[in-house]
């Protein structure tokens, strides 16, 4: 698997044209799920992702999760993590797993993240999505497991 974390503000996704998640503040986490990935994995990720202390205290360091700042995630579906580069200018998407385990994947993860008390909110599947994100920081993780 492998994860973009970005601490954000207001973001919105939509697909052909109507609002489907929007989330006030938190965490927009993009999700990209490889061939051999497994709930194991997502478990992982999900721990990972919901004590990740990204946010500011008091003092201005960060030292906050998000669920200490009551904030919440938009998890996104997004293959294109997988893209292989390294040939050519056309990258190659055959590490990203199919389509149906996917899914299931993708879905067991947020169930994981909202097991820690987070309001998760997802995006749909294989649909063609248009994001309206607003960057705080701008702070950007990458994650690979």
């Amino acid at each position: 698997m492998k994860a973009v974390i970005q601490r954000v503000g207001r973001t919105a996704l939509s697909v052909d044209g109507k609002l489907i998640s929007e989330i006030p503040f938190g965490l927009a986490v993009f999700l990209g799920i490889k061939i051999g990935d497994t709930q194991k994995q997502a478990e992982i990720l999900a721990k990972k992702v919901s004590a990740l202390r990204i946010f500011e205290d008091d003092a201005g360091k960060m030292n906050l999760s998000v669920k200490d700042v009551g904030g919440e995630i938009l998890l996104v579906s997004q293959f294109t993590l997988l893209g292989d580069c390294s040939h050519g200018n056309r990258p190659s998407f055959s590490n990203a797993e199919k389509p149906e385990k996917a899914k299931g994947l993708y879905e067991y993860t947020a169930e994981q993240l909202r097991g820690y008390g987070i309001l998760v909110k997802t995006g749909v599947f294989g649909a063609d999505m248009k994001i309206e994100q607003f960057n705080d920081g701008p702070v950007t993780i990458l994650y690979d497991l």
